[in-house]
């Protein structure tokens, strides 16, 4: 029996290295593709290049008898990587007569980031971080385009030294908060502004399939092409107003991080013992713990601002809080009427995206149960 086992792994092993083979293939082929694209000035992600191949992978597969989730998980993974490499190659620039670009707070993480993605695309980048304010003017006298990347608590107060900017540079900032800081761009420089927001971090590898929501500032017919840049990179663009977005990021990012600190709280002063915790874990469990967890290992600074940066936060944790309380009556009463009939209505709120949920995050559950080990 020992024998026989034996001598399937072998084979196994032949297969997985002929798969190594092949995906180190891929990624060269990968690697041209990307050429061509910055030489054409295409985008790194094409959706429906995607969906196309994923759909006649999945057939495919199906058709010799292999699950066709299996060939998707492999395919998308392979991708993500795929996405990451393109970066390498570089991208079309399409505004090549631009005049320097400077990036306040371009030492910082996010800064950083994008002053890469522009020295990708063939800008000249400047980075104007707190050690530079003595040389400051020298710095934006011929600036084309500035982009304010500094934490949110001085965000307004940066922009307002930005008074003295070339009238057709474009002035731009990238805070997860629009209203404030985008009438301080307007009231500081009369030519083009525009207020963006990556909502994502700096520790992504590709911009493809993330989104940058942008709100219109003025003259947007001046920064078209950033927007085509962006898309350029792979990034998809969302626009929407000020208020808008500072009312959606109330319940994305502020309440969102607001109960994640209470847990976490509450669970340092509960006190549990974390091993034990995670050896009990299902894998929804360990994948919820583990995003909680994540809000700790980043900086409390950035986190405290983005909860308290406006009035309209504070309005809508209170609300949550007071409905917190009314659930708690129901488990006080054993009211399970109640509790079902509180179900079914955030059930028929959600609609449709219920069940699309459900599926999306067993593909989640799934991936956080493969990354698990256990002794």
């Amino acid at each position: 029996m020992v024998a026989e086992l034996s001598k399937l792994r072998d084979q196994i092993d032949d297969v997985d290295q002929q798969m190594v083979e092949l995906l180190a293939r891929r990624l060269s082929l990968v690697e041209e593709v990307g050429h061509v694209k910055s030489l054409h000035g295409l985008p790194i992600y094409a959706p429906d290049r995607e969906a196309a191949m994923l759909a006649s992978r999945r057939h495919e597969a199906e058709q010799k008898g292999v699950p066709p989730d299996l060939i998707e998980d492999i395919l998308r993974r392979t991708m993500r990587e795929s996405y990451s490499s393109e970066n390498d190659s570089g991208f079309k620039c399409l505004k090549p007569e631009l005049r320097p670009i400077v990036v306040v707070g371009g030492h910082g993480q996010l800064g950083g980031l994008f002053c890469r993605l522009f020295e990708l695309s063939g800008y000249q980048v400047r980075q104007l971080g707190s050690q530079d304010w003595d040389r400051a003017d020298e710095i934006l006298a011929d600036a084309g385009m500035v982009v304010v990347s500094v934490p949110i608590n001085i965000t307004e107060q940066i922009i307002g030294k930005l008074s003295n900017l070339p009238d057709d540079c474009i002035l731009a900032d990238l805070t997860s908060i629009k209203s404030g800081p985008l009438q301080a761009m307007l009231e500081v420089h009369n030519g083009p502004v525009i207020g963006l927001h990556p909502m994502f971090g700096p520790d992504i590898s590709s911009l493809a399939k993330q989104v940058i929501v942008y709100c219109d500032g003025r003259n947007p017919e001046n920064y078209q092409w950033l927007l085509e840049q962006f898309q350029i990179w792979g990034a998809t663009l969302n626009r929407i107003s000020a208020i808008e977005h500072d009312q959606g990021m109330t319940l994305i990012q502020a309440l969102r991080h607001f109960t994640s600190f209470v847990y976490g709280v509450h669970l340092a002063e509960e006190d549990p013992k974390i091993e034990q915790l995670m050896s009990l874990s299902s894998p929804i469990y360990r994948l919820e713990l583990a995003m909680v967890g994540r809000l700790f290992a980043q900086d409390a600074q950035l986190y405290a601002d983005i909860i308290m940066s406006a009035p309209q936060n504070v309005a809508m944790i209170k609300r949550f809080h007071q409905r917190f309380g009314e659930a708690i009556k129901m488990l006080e009463t054993q009211d399970k009427e109640a509790f079902k009939q509180a179900f079914n209505q955030v059930e028929h709120w959600f609609g449709d995206y219920a069940g699309h949920f459900l599926a999306e995050s067993q593909g989640l559950l799934r991936q956080a149960n493969d990354s698990t080990h256990r002794s």
